[in-house]
């Protein structure tokens, strides 16, 4: 147990299920994310870094964001890790957004959505 005053790091790791994206007009949002009730996460635990990753079928494309609400970063790659949602509640739900590349009409599906995010 922390100090009085020192909160505790950690992280959390959550997936979700996969989902079809065939708008490039609509974004497809995935299940929400969140740690699981049984974590040790703090009502004051706050966001230091996320890192994520999905899988597409070869040679597709989707446009993708991570949000919290409607906080989004893009994601300009399937598999990577950013400081930009630093600060943020850590015990706030997350999710993933998708939409097909402006043209596209080809349906996606996106598989093995993970989310990790290290908090203090």
């Amino acid at each position: 147990m922390a100090p009085l005053g020192v909160m505790a790091s950690g992280s959390w790791v959550v997936s979700a299920p996969s989902v079809r994206v065939a708008m490039a007009e609509r974004e497809t949002h995935s299940a929400p994310m969140q740690f699981s009730d049984g974590s040790a996460v703090s009502r004051g635990a706050r966001i230091h870094s996320v890192s994520w990753q999905y899988r597409l079928p070869p040679g597709t494309q989707v446009r993708a964001w991570l949000c919290q609400e409607n906080d989004c970063i893009t994601l300009n790659q399937a598999r990577g890790s950013s400081l930009a949602l630093a600060g943020r509640s850590a015990t706030r739900p997350m999710h993933f957004r998708f939409a097909l590349p402006q043209g596209q009409k080809k349906m996606v599906e996106v598989r093995e959505l993970q989310l990790i995010v290290n908090y203090h």
